[in-house]
């Protein structure tokens, strides 16, 4: 099955600790929707609030993620599923869609030599 991973993107800073616990039931309902539609979740990680990353530009080190942008990346999942089309219906499924949003892209696969 093919897979692609899933990039949540929230309004910054993405603190996953003042999640509502409307947002959190939505969550806890996700993966049996995923299954539903035939997909699975490989793995999945949320990530820390935007203001604890640190970017690296060759030796430049500077405190903050690596573009101030009003919506960042919140996290991500690996997906299986059949094909892109049950990929793009679980992601506009993906709570995140409500206040953020959610990106889709295939795993790269390395040509056959």
């Amino acid at each position: 099955m093919a897979q692609y991973a899933v990039l949540i993107y929230s309004p910054a800073p993405a603190d996953p600790m003042e999640l509502t616990p409307d947002y959190v039931a939505l969550l806890e309902r996700y993966p049996a929707q995923v299954a539903e539609l035939g997909g699975q979740i490989v793995a999945g990680f949320a990530l820390a609030p935007s203001t604890t990353a640190t970017a690296v530009r060759g030796d430049i080190v500077t405190d903050g993620p690596f573009i101030e942008a009003k919506e960042v990346v919140a996290g991500f999942f690996v997906l299986e599923a059949p094909d892109l089309d049950v990929a793009l219906k679980i992601a506009k499924l993906n709570p995140a869609t409500i206040h953020g949003g959610v990106e889709v892209r295939p795993l790269f696969v390395p040509p056959a030599e």
